[in-house]
C-alpha cells in the first residue's frame, strides 16, 4: 500500500501470484496517479464533474492515522492499516469543502482484501458537498479473450462509449472482444471474474449496494464495484482495448490483455453529506479455484455460496 494515493498495488495468493495488475510503465510519483492496483476515485469518478478525471485523492499523499475511532469491520483479521486523507489549502482552491476520508485496508484470514472507505463532511459553515467515487480495482488476468463476468446478466446499463445511451445485458456473461464501457445499474451482492487458463474465480463483494457502477473495457479490462449506506449507485467494467492502450504513455501497448478493471462505484447518483454525516462504502475481494463445466468455467458454487 503506497500513501501516495492510499494506493494498493499488490496482493497476492497463498501461491505467491500476483492478482492485481500493475502497467510496467506505471509512475509512482506525482502529480501522474499509478497506473493499476487499486487507484480511490475522489470527490469525482471520471468526467463526471468540474474536476480532473478521477478527482484528487489517488494523486495526494496520505498519512498513516494512529489513532482511529471505532471501525466496523466483518473481518477478524488483525492485518490491517488505516489511513487518512485531509483537505489542504491548495485542495480547498478546486473543491472549497472541508473532509476527513479514512480509508482500512484489510487482509483476511482466508487471504481476502477488504477497503473500506468512510467520509465525513467537517463543514463548518453548515453547507452540504456531493461527491461520485470508486475502487478502481484493475485485476490481473491470463488473457482478456478467455475471461467471462458473471452477475451481471439481464441487467441495465449505461454505454459510455454510446453517449450513455441505457441498454439491457443479454449474454449469460460478459466476454471481452473490443473496447467496453459500461455501467452497470442495481448489480447483486457478488461478481465472479472468470479466468480459464489459471482456473481461477476472482470474487467481487458489496455490502448494501442496489447498483454496480461503471463498466468500461478496452483491451485492458476492467470492472467497478461500490458499496454506501444510501444513494447508491452503479458498477463499472472497463478495458481500453489496443487503440486506447496506445495511446496511454503509461501504460504498456498490449498489456491490455491482461488486464480487467471491475469497481465498485458511486457514480449515477452523487452522494451528498451534511456537515457531520459520513459516507461508508466497502469492497471485497477474493480468489478462489474454478472447475469446469462444458468447456467453461463453472462460477455457479462460487455465485450462490457464502
Amino acid at each position: 500500500v503506497y500513501l501516495y494515493g492510499g494506493h494498493v498495488t499488490s496482493w497476492k495468493n497463498e501461491h505467491g501470484e500476483e492478482l492485481l495488475f500493475v502497467s510496467s510503465k506505471a509512475l509512482f510519483k506525482p502529480p501522474k496517479a499509478i497506473r493499476g492496483g487499486i487507484p480511490i476515485c475522489f470527490p469525482q469518478f471520471s468526467n463526471h464533474g468540474p474536476l480532473e478525471p478521477h478527482g484528487f485523492a489517488r494523486n495526494k499523499l496520505w498519512s498513516i492515522d494512529t489513532d482511529p475511532p471505532a471501525f466496523p469491520t466483518n473481518s477478524s483479521s488483525k492485518a490491517y492499516i488505516d489511513l487518512i486523507l485531509k483537505p489542504s489549502e491548495e485542495d480547498m482552491k478546486i473543491w472549497p469543502h472541508s473532509y476527513e476520508f479514512r480509508l482500512r485496508v484489510a487482509l483476511g484470514p482466508g487471504g481476502d482484501l477488504m477497503l473500506t472507505s468512510r467520509i465525513r463532511n467537517t463543514n463548518t459553515d453548515g453547507k452540504p458537498f456531493t461527491f461520485t467515487f470508486a475502487y478502481h480495482t484493475y485485476f490481473s488476468v491470463s488473457d482478456i479473450s478467455e475471461v467471462r463476468v458473471e452477475g451481471l446478466e439481464t441487467l441495465d446499463y449505461l454505454d459510455n462509449l454510446l453517449n450513455k445511451q441505457r441498454f439491457t445485458e443479454q449474454g449469460d456473461a460478459i466476454t471481452f472482444e473490443a473496447e467496453v464501457d459500461k455501467i452497470y445499474l442495481s448489480t447483486p451482492t457478488k461478481i465472479a471474474i472468470l479466468d480459464h487458463e489459471k482456473k481461477r474465480t476472482l470474487v467481487l463483494r458489496k455490502d448494501g449496494l442496489p447498483d454496480a457502477g461503471e463498466v468500461d473495457i478496452a483491451n485492458t479490462g476492467s470492472i467497478c464495484m461500490y458499496e454506501m449506506q444510501k444513494n447508491i449507485p452503479p458498477k463499472m467494467v472497463w478495458n481500453p482495448w489496443d487503440k486506447k492502450a496506445k495511446a496511454m504513455a503509461d501504460f504498456g501497448d498490449d498489456e491490455y490483455k491482461h488486464m480487467l478493471c471491475v469497481e465498485a462505484a458511486a457514480i449515477e447518483k452523487p452522494i451528498t453529506l451534511k456537515p457531520g454525516e459520513e459516507w461508508r462504502g466497502r469492497q471485497e475481494l477474493s480468489a478462489v479455484p474454478s472447475s469446469y463445466c462444458s468447456g467453461q468455467l463453472d462460477p455457479r458454487r462460487v455465485l450462490q455460496g457464502s
